[in-house]
C-alpha cells in the first residue's frame, strides 16, 4: 500500500508538468480540458493519502559540493496533497471564465501559459523539501505576478502597479534570502526535515521568515501593493488572491512552523502583525468604492488572519482557512469581473445597483461569497474562521488580539453588506448602454463550480478530509457566539449607515482618512522620496558645492593669487612724490650713462 501511494505521488508531480508542456502545443481549449484531467487525476492519490495518512519524500537527484549536499527533493505530505487539487480545481475554473472574459484578447493563448506558470511556481513552491526549491517557487510566483498584473501594459498605472508589486516583494525576499543564508552557515542545510531536527533555532532567521512572509502575503506596512494589483485583468486577481503569491508567504510559515515553535518572540510578532492587519485592512474595505479594491482589502484582512492563528501556535488551522478561504475569494473575484465586464469596465459600486435582475446567477454567487467571507454559518468559511476565534477564546493569547480579531470580524460583515446592497439590491444607477446578461456558459459555469465548494467543502475538510479530527473544546455559550454575534452586529449596523448615507450632506472627517488608506501611500511614496531627494540635493548638491568644490577650486585661487599679489605689490604702494623722484633719477642715470660710453 505505500509502495503504491508512493507511485501515485509520482503520477501527481508528473501531471502536473502535462498542462505546462501542453500549452505550447494546443489551443485554449485544449488547455483547459487537459487542466481538468489534470485536476481529476489529482484526486486520487489525494484521496489515498487521507485514508492511510502516509507521508512521503521523493528524492530524484543527488547534487554534493565540498561541504553542502543539496537533494531534488519533493515532499507530499497533509500540506501538499489537500493544497493542490484546491489550486488545480481552481486554476481550471479561472481558466474556463478566462474563454469568455477576454475572448477580445489577441494573446489570449499566451496569457493562458503564464497562468500555468503561475499555477507551476506555487506547485514547486508547496512541494519542495529544501530551502532552494522554495525559493525558486517563491519567485517564480513572484515574476510571474509581475508579469501577469502589467498584462496591459499599454496602461501606466497596470504597470506601475507591477512594479511596485516586485519592490514590495523584493523587501520581503531579503529576508528570505539571509535567512537561507544564515541556515547554509550555521546549520550547512537547506533540507527542511534536517532543519526541524535542530534543538532551537535562533530568532535572527525566524525574523527574515517572518519579513518574507509579510511582503508576499502582504501584512502590515508591506501591504499597499495588494490593492494597486487589482490594475490586471480580473482572472489574474481571482488566481493570485486564492490559490498563488499571496497565500505563498502564510504557507511559508505553516511549513517552516516547527522552527517558529520554538521562538515566543517569533510567534508573538506574527500574533501582533496579523492582529494590526486584519483589523486595519478591515477598516480600509469599509469606506472603499471600488469593487475589486473592497474584495482585494477583504483578502489581506483574511491573510492577516491566518497570520495572527499561526501567532497562535496553530498551523493546521491557518492552512486550513486557506484551503476554504480560496474558494470564495476567487468566487468573489469571478462575480466582480462578471459585472464589470457586462457594464463596460465599471468598477465603482456607486454606480451599480439593482442587477439581481438582469444577472440573477452573478449576484446571488457574490451574495453567497459576501456570507462566506463573514462566516456565516453553515457556508465554507464558517467552519475555519469561527474556529480560529472561538481558539482565541481558549488560548492564552492577550486579550488586545482577541478584541482586535472581534471589531475585524464585525466589519467584515459590514463591508460584505455594504457591497451587496450597492451591487444588485439597491435601485439601478448605471449609465451603461448595454444590458446585462448571462449567455455565456463561460460566464457562469465556473462561478457555480466554485460555489458549490463555497458551501460544500466546509463540511467536507472538517468531517471526511483531515487524517486528524479536531479536538472538541467545551467553552461558555456566550464565548460560542461571540462570532456569529460580531457578524450580526457589523451587518445590522451597515444596514442602518446604508439608510442615512444619502442624507448625510458631506462625508464625515475621517471618511477621507481612511479612503486614502490613513496617508499610508501619500506618506510612503510621495512625502518621504521628497523628503529624500532634497535631503540629498541639499548635502551632495549645495553643501557639497559650497563646502569642497568652491573651497578648493575658486576660492583657493583667489585666496592664492591675492596672497602673491599682495606681496608683489608691497613695495610699490608709496607717494607721488617718491615715484617721481625715482622715475627722474632713472632717467639722469640713464642719460648720463650713455653720454660717458657713447661721447
Amino acid at each position: 500500500m505505500a509502495a503504491m501511494l508512493h507511485t501515485m505521488m509520482m503520477a501527481m508531480a508528473l501531471m502536473l508538468l502535462a498542462p505546462l508542456t501542453l500549452a505550447r502545443l494546443t489551443t485554449q481549449v485544449n488547455i483547459t480540458k487537459t487542466m481538468k484531467l489534470a485536476t481529476t487525476i489529482s484526486l486520487l492519490p489525494m484521496l489515498m493519502f487521507l485514508g492511510s495518512g502516509t507521508q512521503s519524500i521523493t528524492t530524484n537527484l543527488q547534487w554534493q559540493t565540498t561541504n553542502f549536499v543539496f537533494h531534488i527533493s519533493f515532499m507530499f505530505d497533509t500540506y501538499t496533497m489537500l493544497f493542490l487539487p484546491i489550486a488545480l480545481l481552481i486554476t481550471t475554473t479561472i481558466m474556463q471564465f478566462t474563454q469568455w472574459y477576454m475572448a477580445s484578447d489577441p494573446h489570449l493563448n499566451q496569457f493562458t501559459k503564464y497562468l500555468l506558470l503561475f499555477l507551476m511556481a506555487m506547485a514547486v513552491l508547496t512541494s519542495a523539501n529544501n530551502m532552494l526549491q522554495l525559493f525558486i517557487g517563491w519567485e517564480g510566483v513572484g515574476i510571474m505576478s509581475f508579469l501577469l498584473i502589467g498584462w496591459w501594459h499599454g496602461r501606466t498605472n497596470a504597470n506601475t502597479s507591477a512594479l511596485q508589486a516586485v519592490m514590495y516583494n523584493r523587501l520581503g525576499d531579503i529576508g528570505l534570502i539571509l535567512a537561507l543564508a544564515w541556515f547554509a552557515t550555521n546549520y550547512n542545510t537547506w533540507e527542511i526535515q534536517l532543519l526541524f531536527a535542530q534543538q532551537q533555532t535562533p530568532t535572527l532567521p525566524l525574523l527574515g521568515l517572518i519579513l518574507a512572509a509579510a511582503g508576499k502575503s502582504a501584512q502590515f506596512g508591506l501591504h499597499p501593493w495588494l490593492p494597486a494589483a487589482m490594475e490586471g485583468p480580473t482572472p489574474v486577481s481571482a488566481l493570485l488572491h486564492s490559490s498563488t503569491m499571496v497565500v505563498a508567504g502564510v504557507f511559508l510559515l505553516v511549513r517552516l512552523h516547527p522552527l517558529l515553535a520554538t521562538s515566543p518572540t517569533a510567534l508573538g510578532l506574527c500574533l501582533c502583525l496579523g492582529a494590526i492587519t486584519t483589523t486595519f485592512a478591515a477598516v480600509c474595505a469599509m469606506l472603499q468604492n471600488d469593487i475589486k479594491k473592497i474584495i482585494a482589502f477583504s483578502t489581506s484582512s483574511q491573510l492577516g488572519l491566518m497570520m495572527l492563528t499561526i501567532g497562535m501556535n496553530q498551523p493546521e488551522l491557518a492552512f486550513l482557512h486557506i484551503t476554504t478561504h480560496a474558494f470564495f475569494k476567487a468566487m468573489l473575484f469571478l462575480c466582480s469581473g462578471s459585472i464589470i465586464h457586462n457594464l463596460n469596465n465599471e468598477q465603482d459600486i456607486r454606480k451599480m445597483g439593482g442587477m439581481k435582475k438582469t444577472m440573477p446567477i452573478t449576484t446571488s454567487c457574490l451574495t453567497l461569497g459576501s456570507l462566506g467571507l463573514a462566516a456565516t454559518p453553515f457556508l465554507a468559511g464558517f467552519y475555519t474562521k469561527d474556529t480560529i476565534i472561538e481558539t482565541m477564546c481558549t488560548s492564552p493569547t492577550n486579550a488586545w488580539a482577541l478584541l482586535t480579531t472581534a471589531v475585524a470580524t464585525a466589519l467584515t460583515a459590514a463591508y460584505s453588506t455594504r457591497l451587496i446592497f450597492y451591487t444588485h439590491i439597491d435601485v439601478p444607477r448605471s449609465c451603461s448602454t448595454t444590458l446585462p446578461n448571462e449567455t455565456s456558459p463561460h460566464q457562469t459555469r465556473p462561478i457555480l463550480s466554485l460555489a458549490m465548494g463555497s458551501i460544500m467543502f466546509g463540511l467536507l475538510i472538517t468531517t471526511a478530509l483531515l487524517p486528524n479530527k479536531p479536538q472538541t473544546i467545551t467553552m461558555p455559550l456566550q464565548l460560542k457566539l461571540l462570532a456569529i454575534a460580531a457578524t450580526a452586529i457589523g451587518a445590522v449596523c451597515t444596514l442602518d449607515m446604508m439608510q442615512t448615507t444619502n442624507l448625510t450632506p458631506k462625508p464625515p472627517k475621517h471618511y477621507t482618512a481612511i479612503t486614502q488608506l490613513a496617508f499610508f501611500n501619500t506618506i510612503m511614496h510621495r512625502q518621504v522620496p521628497t523628503n529624500n531627494m532634497k535631503t540629498a540635493q541639499t548635502f551632495a548638491m549645495q553643501l557639497n558645492d559650497l563646502l569642497w568644490y568652491q573651497a578648493v577650486g575658486p576660492m583657493m585661487l583667489k585666496t592664492t593669487s591675492s596672497l602673491t599679489t599682495s606681496k608683489m605689490s608691497s613695495p610699490h604702494v608709496g607717494m607721488i612724490k617718491t615715484h617721481l623722484m625715482m622715475f627722474t633719477t632713472l632717467t639722469t642715470t640713464v642719460l648720463v650713462w650713455t653720454k660717458l660710453w657713447h661721447p
